[in-house]
């Protein structure tokens, strides 16, 4: 019969070098505030979409200056599909950890005004500025859906049932402070 050899788990001191294990650290911190809940007060709910709750434009758009500092949007396309009309865009943020560029895409779409009970296929019913209306509103869904990678406090689990909290590893945390402490002795 084979004997199974049990080792012991790694630690990431032993897998990482210091400044790996410290970057690693920072990394958490930073998905440790990505994962939180976005503040209460900034949760709205569309009564037209089932009650379902979102994080505003304004708010998202915050978040990327406090967060990221540096960041840009850009339109990927556009166009017009059925009655509405859709936009993508790639959202380009520095990550604060490694100061690389990054980005995530998103798409949204936003229905045209027409004149009411009438149908959007004959295009005399739609009203006046719609497509100046309805464009800046699917650019601003598809920046929010871009977003919603990022993490929760831009509010990407507000509408789901089932997520998974995230929780910080305190262990990681821990190395990267052992790793701080042998660093500053060295140079010291």
């Amino acid at each position: 019969m084979n004997e199974v050899e049990v080792k012991k788990p790694f630690s990431l001191s032993e897998i990482y070098d210091n400044e790996t294990v410290i970057e690693i650290a920072k990394i958490e911190q930073l998905n440790s505030i990505l994962c939180s809940k976005p503040n209460e007060n900034w949760v709205k709910t569309n009564k037209y979409a089932n009650n379902s709750r979102y994080l505003p434009i304004d708010k998202v758009e915050f978040l990327l200056r406090k967060i990221f500092k540096q960041f840009k949007i850009e339109i990927t396309g556009q166009g017009v599909a059925f009655n509405g009309v859709w936009v993508s865009v790639r959202v380009h943020y520095v990550d604060p950890i490694s100061k690389e560029w990054r980005y995530h895409d998103g798409i949204g779409a936003e229905a045209l005004q027409v004149k009411q009970g009438s149908s959007p296929a004959q295009l005399e019913n739609i009203n006046k500025g719609a497509l100046s209306i309805a464009f800046p509103i699917a650019k601003s869904y598809a920046v929010k859906d871009a977003c919603d990678h990022l993490g929760d406090i831009f509010g990407a689990n507000l509408n789901r049932k089932d997520s998974i909290d995230f929780y910080v590893d305190n262990k990681i945390i821990e190395n990267a402070e052992k790793a701080k402490e042998i660093f500053s002795k060295i140079i010291n």
